[in-house]
């Protein structure tokens, strides 16, 4: 499982906690970024109750099909397997629908879409005050080239938790793990492999897991082995966002401020790192995980496999894991004082993972997967959304 919210290390400042088996990046705001997306406004919402599953945190109210825009567009087939994966954990409600949908064993694009407007209505997600702008970021699986032993090249290594680390709290800082003998002394040995940069090295920690291709070490075709790096712990220290250091020390405005910049800033002022890395206390310890499959996602907080471009991380409160949502939002893109126009990203996706940073009611994470373009575009995305969820009909 990831963390949700990369876009939340560029702006956070308070401690995390973890989710799940792993920790939570820090919330940057629910308040869009931008100006609200160019989609007409909302039709005036259709007369019903409220479905009957708990969803304190968030209003629904219900919406007819032509309120979604885009949804005609949209290639609902491709959200049928995430679908599938979310009813063998069914949310509240979902049991009924739940065993239709796995009973269909190989649909077509005609009757997903189909079974969907048939058995399902589209409600709007609100505010408890009746907001329906919001906010959506994104996140991936980092895929970064390791060794298992160390090298000129491979130096920056990914350890394993220390044993003592439950007996001591807290352990020692991220500044601390690189000067003093005791906690050297405490890692010996844990480590699971080395990168080539320090830099990636705190994107696995920000993220919480990610996958090593381990260069010296061949699977049983000769390739690189591909292992996962699952979440172990950290050491009970508070979290301090590196991309807030660096705006309060000018290298880039708050809305130039992405995971893109920050690695750039890296590039430019090597001799610096180490110092702008001891900014963030907080280390992260991992546990190594095989990947027999690689075309299938880390686990989400839903404890299903998360789908490249159709999973989500909600604030729970507001919108049950295994819902499906329907987003209407925009491409992120690099910052520019005189953008290109936006180009619309509006699809079906389903709420299966979650994280501190995914706070409020109209808040979505988008997960982009990983390999090429992955990185990059979580990292660029602080996009302002609409989103509706999708319920069974009573």
């Amino acid at each position: 499982m990831l963390v949700a919210g990369l876009t939340a290390l560029v702006l956070a400042g308070c401690g995390t906690t973890p989710r799940a088996v792993l920790p939570p990046v820090d919330a940057i705001s629910t308040t869009p970024a931008a100006a609200p997306t160019s989609a007409p406004a909302p039709a005036p919402a259709s007369a019903g109750p409220a479905p009957g599953v708990p969803h304190p945190g968030s209003r629904w109210v219900a919406a007819a099909w032509s309120d979604l825009p885009g949804w005609e567009a949209d290639q609902l087939i491709l959200v049928w397997p995430a679908l599938r994966a979310s009813c063998t954990r069914p949310a509240p409600g979902w049991d009924r629908a739940c065993a239709e949908a796995l009973a269909l064993a190989a649909p077509d694009e005609t009757a997903v879409r189909a079974w969907m407007t048939s058995r399902l209505a589209p409600w709007r997600v609100e505010s408890p005050q009746g907001d329906a702008q919001g906010l959506v970021t994104g996140y991936f699986e980092p895929l970064v080239d390791a060794s298992r032993r160390r090298t000129r090249r491979f130096g920056v290594p990914l350890y394993a938790p220390p044993a003592d680390l439950a007996a001591r709290k807290p352990w020692y800082t991220r500044a601390e793990i690189g000067s003093t003998p005791a906690a050297q002394a405490a890692l010996r040995g844990r480590e699971i492999a080395y990168v080539a940069d320090p830099m990636d090295a705190l994107l696995l920690q920000i993220q919480g897991s990610g996958r090593l291709r381990l260069l010296d070490d061949a699977d049983a075709q000769g390739a690189p082995r591909v292992v996962r790096l699952a979440y172990g712990g950290h050491n009970d220290q508070p979290y301090r966002s590196v991309g807030r250091w660096l705006v309060e020390r000018g290298a880039f405005t708050l809305e130039q401020a992405s995971w893109p910049a920050i690695r750039s800033w890296a590039r430019a002022n090597p001799g610096r790192v180490e110092e702008m890395l001891s900014s963030n206390p907080r280390y992260v310890f991992f546990r190594e995980e095989a990947l027999p499959d690689a075309s299938i996602g880390p686990l989400g907080a839903q404890g299903v496999p998360l789908s490249p471009g159709r999973s989500i991380a909600v604030d729970k409160s507001s919108v049950p894991y295994g819902t499906p949502v329907w987003l209407d939002t925009t491409d992120p893109q690099p910052w520019s004082p005189t953008p290109p126009p936006a180009r619309p990203l509006r699809r079906l996706v389903m709420a299966q993972d979650t994280g501190s940073a995914i706070a409020g009611a109209v808040r979505a994470d988008y997960f982009w997967g990983w390999g090429e373009g992955a990185e990059d575009r979580a990292g660029r995305m602080k996009q302002p959304l609409r989103m509706w969820v999708l319920w069974p009909k009573s």
